[in-house]
């Protein structure tokens, strides 16, 4: 194994391979970057050790070694994992090296949380041995992974990623087609976004949404909550470069330099103020149907176009994003009428696309597929319980 990368994400995926019991070589471009990540493993195993969950540290980081030299990096690896910063032109950089210096054999493998494996796999003679692997942050405690085609990633690839995330004591989910935000962050960017344009549109406000989100319909944190911990200029990048627009609130926030928690103040205060300061009571009247309905629609798009199944989304959706319940069993339970007739009711209103909805979503409705009470809704029920999905 090699990890190309010794950052947050690079050194996390180091760290679960050397676990996984695997020998790794992580490499970075400067010795103080590969310290520096180096430590950070010492002081994680220390910790798994100190819980009880490692025996030997010393074991563990036995199985790492690190390298500022890409072909001593790669040069006898069976699996390269890429774990660079999100640009695509540094990327495909690496790729045409990775294509001249790692053995023949070798699955090529890009932790992207955004970008196109197929355009990636573009810069190398082996497209049909380069596939996606994304991690979640941090590696070491997020159990998902999820597996991405390219265009021409071919099946005995992706399975061999598959089998490896699986060895690994991670849970993969197939990505079975190269779409923009995969699975978890195509289906978590309405979460995130469509409570920004009813604020934007002072419909509801920043506080109203976290709570309704959080203490009527049970999510783990409210999207405003979520952006300021990720970090509201990720969530803007990512958008910008898929030529999907931000709201007005998100591009002012920004232009502010007010990003969230790692500068002090974002959609709440954490220098100043108290932070995400939102009570019980405060989400009354806020439309949690508009948000969810956007959300069941993406899934119905990514399984309409058999990029992945309602196993594969509510499976990522729980371990990736920390949901209690995925969408699609969700959708099934409350009636997929209802989540149709919100979206027409606001494409009709606004004919803005977003509210469009899927042909998918469409489809199962005209044919009285609306869910668990009819027997057939993404899943198909038997006694009440699902018992397969998909198409």
């Amino acid at each position: 194994m090699a990890v190309l990368g010794a950052g947050n994400m690079g050194h996390g995926i180091t760290e679960v391979v050397a676990l996984g019991g695997y020998d790794v070589t992580m490499r970075d471009i400067e010795a103080e970057l590969i310290e520096s990540g180096y430590e950070d493993i010492e002081w994680s195993v220390g910790k798994l050790a100190e819980n009880g969950i490692v025996d030997d540290p010393d074991d563990v980081l036995a199985r790492i070694d690190t390298t500022t030299d890409l072909a001593e990096a790669v040069g006898d690896a069976d699996l390269v994992v890429e774990a660079a910063p999100e640009r695509m032109a540094l990327k495909k950089e690496i790729y045409a090296e990775l294509d001249e210096l790692a053995p023949d054999g070798a699955i090529l493998a890009s932790n992207t949380s955004s970008l196109s494996i197929t355009e990636i796999a573009s810069a190398t003679d082996r497209a049909a041995q380069v596939v996606g692997t994304h991690y979640f942050n941090p590696p070491v405690k997020m159990d998902l992974v999820e597996v991405i085609y390219g265009e021409q990633t071919s099946d005995a690839t992706a399975e061999t990623a598959h089998d490896f995330v699986e060895s690994l004591g991670k849970t993969p989910i197939y990505v079975r087609k190269d779409v923009q935000g995969f699975v978890v962050n195509s289906v978590l960017g309405p979460f995130m976004v469509e409570p920004a344009w009813m604020v934007s549109n002072d419909e509801a406000t920043i506080q109203e949404a976290d709570a309704a989100m959080v203490h009527q319909r049970g999510y783990p944190m409210g999207p405003f909550e979520l952006a300021d911990l990720t970090g509201i200029d990720i969530g803007y990048s990512v958008r910008e470069e898929a030529g999907i627009t931000n709201p007005p609130l998100i591009e002012e926030r920004v232009a502010a330099e007010e990003l969230g928690r790692k500068t002090g103040k974002g959609y709440y205060d954490y220098e100043n103020g108290d932070g995400a300061d939102y009570e019980t009571g405060d989400g009354e009247g806020f439309d949690t149907l508009r948000v969810e309905a956007r959300m069941v629609n993406e899934a119905a798009k990514l399984i309409g176009m058999d990029v992945a199944t309602p196993e594969a989304i509510d499976t990522g959706m729980r371990l990736g994003a920390g949901f209690s319940e995925g969408p699609c069993r969700r959708a099934d339970r409350e009636g997929l009428d209802t989540y149709l007739d919100k979206l027409e009711t606001l494409h009709e209103a606004t004919g803005e696309e977003r509210f469009e909805p899927a042909d998918y979503l469409v489809e199962l409705v005209e044919n009285g597929n609306t869910g668990q009470e009819s027997g057939r809704g993404f899943y198909e029920y038997e006694d009440g319980e699902p018992v397969s999905g998909g198409r």
